[in-house]
């Protein structure tokens, strides 16, 4: 059941990413939100192997705030990458366009 709260919380994390963050016109509306959720979970499930018991709370915390830096670094590495190559992919059309 906790699981369930940790992927939940993690989209919520990711969708906040998502419109509070620049670049959302280059991705998918649900790109950052997914990041965030497996983020959140692939954590929470590692660190309870680990012993981590779910009733405490560093593995809340450290589980959110993996999925929230995921979430921010991955948002701002795509959108980053996607605004250059479609400048690159303008310029090289530009360059067809012309000869």
């Amino acid at each position: 059941m906790e699981l369930l709260f940790v992927a939940l919380f993690g989209a919520i994390i990711g969708l906040g990413a998502r419109y509070f963050l620049p670049g959302r016109s280059t991705q998918g509306s649900v790109l950052v939100p997914a990041i965030g959720t497996v983020a959140a979970s692939a954590l929470w499930v590692g660190l309870t192997w680990l012993g981590w018991n779910w009733a405490g709370g560093w593995i809340w915390w450290v589980s959110l705030g993996a999925s929230a830096a995921a979430s921010v670094v991955v948002n701002l590495l795509i959108s980053r990458r996607r605004i250059h190559a479609d400048q690159r992919m303008l310029q090289t059309l530009a360059k067809v366009g012309t000869a």
